[in-house]
């Protein structure tokens, strides 16, 4: 049986950056770069639609990342983002999910926790770091305006269930082996989760799930080096 590999794009305005990280992600025999530009415009230009994964950087001179991000958005993309930018700060973290990203991370990181971190938002969806987590505890609270059309109450049983499974970081399968129901159910719980909080993706719902105290922060499961 064939090894399947997780698909990955590389969009950065750095063509050595861009030659280098391809080079080491290629190495490993999980993944695969199989599309590379060197900005945003000519990245939305080309057929993406295969992707799994997309690392992007945020300023670029013919296209930056939010650009590309606002119009994945609207072609409702099933590629997960990771923006990884030398102008990383922590303040920035909520834009970047509100704008679609899956991933928030700086360029200083480590090839090998990179590597680690495209394994864990392919798996389930997203990735905080524990830094991440305590900017969210700091800046959620009562005073922060409903982004979504629903309360907690009106999710069913089932849903929150699934939620709080999302937040521990489980994949689909995980997560219906734990409730004893199928994949497929548990991706049509997903969708209707993510219609009712009115989020774009997993860690939209997390986010959610905090803010309404669906969960308790303490209770997310961080990424494990």
């Amino acid at each position: 049986m064939e090894h399947t590999k997780i698909k990955i794009g590389i969009v950065d305005d750095d063509l050595l950056f861009v030659q280098l990280l391809k080079n080491y992600i290629d190495k490993n025999e999980d993944y695969q770069v199989t599309l590379t530009s060197t900005g945003g415009y000519q990245f939305l230009t080309e057929d993406s639609g295969s992707l799994d994964i997309l690392i992007l950087d945020l300023r670029m001179t013919n296209g930056d990342g939010l650009e590309v991000m606002s119009e994945l958005a609207k072609r409702e993309t099933e590629t997960k983002i990771i923006v990884l930018s030398s102008f990383y700060r922590r303040s920035f973290m909520g834009q970047m999910l509100k704008m679609g990203a899956d991933a928030f991370l700086p360029k200083e990181i480590e090839l090998e926790e990179l590597l680690a971190v495209i394994k864990t938002v392919h798996h389930t969806g997203h990735y905080f770091s524990n830094d991440q987590i305590d900017v969210m505890r700091s800046q959620l609270s009562n005073k922060l305006p409903e982004f979504h059309a629903f309360s907690k109450n009106e999710l069913t049983d089932r849903e929150v269930d699934v939620l709080r499974l999302v937040c521990q970081q489980l994949s689909t399968k995980e997560i219906a082996d734990s409730l004893f129901i199928s994949p497929k159910t548990v991706e049509t719980h997903k969708t209707n989760l993510m219609i009712k909080t009115g989020v774009k993706n997993m860690a939209g719902l997390v986010i959610y799930a905090v803010q309404n105290q669906v969960i308790d922060p303490n209770e997310i499961i961080l990424f494990d080096k």
